[in-house]
């Protein structure tokens, strides 16, 4: 977990609270060249995201302060690598990132997520050319990636209702896309069709501001709501050649659907951890401990201690779950283990994450009595928040696939959820 430069104040109040945490969870290792620029993140955070967390649920709307202040301070560079004037952090590194904004507003860890997901797909797909200018422009405009991505038909893996036609240089796409998280402060829409003429997958960067893009304001989701991953409509839209990165020829990388997955881990443990440390707060400071315990406070209750104790081993078994997930996968790359090596932790992972993060979020709350139903406090965020992000990729598929793999040696096959 990233140390928070507070005022002395808050500091000393953090400390406390950290420090409890952090015997729980320990700090991740950074790279040493990355020490400044983590304290610095970890400022960003204490003082920009986390405040505007309720805020941002509350109107449930794109977080453009929040998502600013990550700009400002150069996250969007952390996939690129050194050699294209990126950070270069590894795979692993991000997904603690994820886990950090998930604690503190997951909603803008969601964003940022697809930022970083994003541009790592088009890295592996791109011409040298095409990320050379898609490096320049997060360095120099400290762009971020937006996604239009997934369609409404039948099945969640149903594509093909968007379509792109050659026209002239380029392409037009018509159609629309839903689930567009991050599409609405997006700098660059990556946007995938299907093209009519070669019977393929395309993708495409559109910048902001190109005509024919229209953002509906119809996401209303119970939780994660400032992701704002409402319907992106496409009218006629004319790609840029130079923008234009899949074609029917590009290989993309066979774990990049892991590492979605892994990253809603980190997300949904983050939240779970956001939860704990609200409830530790509560019960030390609000709570009255009931009168058959017959002690003065909340904290000296056996049954309130057993209840903390075992949500807090459940999260901690989670974040090493999917921390361990999350080194596996710079492991793929340097060809130190196959894929499926990947894939069955990642699944495991995710099962613990979303079972840690939903008790820890909802369970809690027995501990903390009446009053911490209270809108003031808000603890309802973090169930919304965790129930709403633990659909995405519905954990009972990954038990069954554990399952397979245990019972028949299957190995999973490359897909969108596999």
């Amino acid at each position: 977990m990233i140390a928070l430069k507070l005022p002395r104040t808050e500091e000393e109040q953090m400390e406390r609270r950290f420090r409890a945490l952090q015997s729980l969870v320990p700090p991740c290792s950074v790279p040493v060249g990355l020490k400044e620029f983590f304290g610095t993140l970890g400022d960003v955070i204490g003082r920009e995201i986390a405040p505007r967390a309720v805020e941002n649920d509350r109107l449930g709307r794109y977080p453009r302060a929040s998502i600013s202040a990550l700009k400002a301070c150069g996250l969007m560079k952390a996939p690129l690598p050194v050699s294209l004037g990126g950070l270069g952090f590894s795979q692993a590194l991000s997904q603690e990132v994820f886990l950090e904004l998930g604690i503190a507003d997951p909603s803008v860890a969601q964003i940022y997520k697809v930022h970083d997901d994003a541009v790592r797909e088009l890295l592996s797909v791109g011409s040298p050319e095409f990320c050379r200018r898609l490096a320049e422009r997060i360095c120099l405009q400290n762009a971020i990636v937006g996604m239009a991505i997934s369609e409404n038909g039948k099945r969640a893996v149903d594509f093909g209702h968007v379509v792109s036609r050659p026209a002239g240089s380029g392409y037009f796409i018509d159609g629309r896309k839903v689930y567009a998280t991050g599409a609405v402060g997006a700098d660059l829409l990556l946007v995938s069709s299907y093209d009519l003429v070669a019977g393929a997958v395309r993708l495409d960067l559109v910048p902001a501001g190109t005509d024919g893009v229209r953002f509906l304001t119809d996401w209303d989701r119970l939780g994660q709501r400032a992701t704002d991953s409402g319907s992106v409509v496409l009218e006629h839209v004319q790609t840029q050649p130079d923008w234009s990165v899949l074609t029917a020829q590009s290989m993309p990388q066979v774990h990049a659907p892991l590492r979605y997955q892994n990253g809603f881990s980190m997300i949904l443990t983050g939240i779970g951890l956001a939860a704990l440390e609200a409830g530790v707060r509560f019960a030390r400071e609000n709570s009255r401990p009931w009168a058959s315990a017959r002690v003065e406070t909340a904290a000296d209750d056996l049954l309130v201690r057993r209840l903390f104790g075992e949500i807090g081993a459940e999260l901690a078994a989670a974040c090493s779950s999917v921390r361990t997930a999350a080194a596996l996968l710079d492991a793929f790359d340097r060809g130190e283990c196959t894929r499926t090596d990947v894939a069955i932790p990642v699944y495991a992972a995710r099962s613990s994450a979303s079972r840690a993060a939903l008790r820890a979020a909802s369970d809690l709350m027995s501990a903390l009595g009446a009053k911490a139903t209270d809108a003031v406090y808000g603890f309802d965020r973090y169930w919304r928040d965790a129930r709403t992000l633990s659909l995405h990729d519905p954990v009972e598929w990954k038990h069954e696939e554990i399952g397979r793999h245990l019972l028949t040696g299957w190995e999973p096959e490359p897909g969108l959820y596999q």
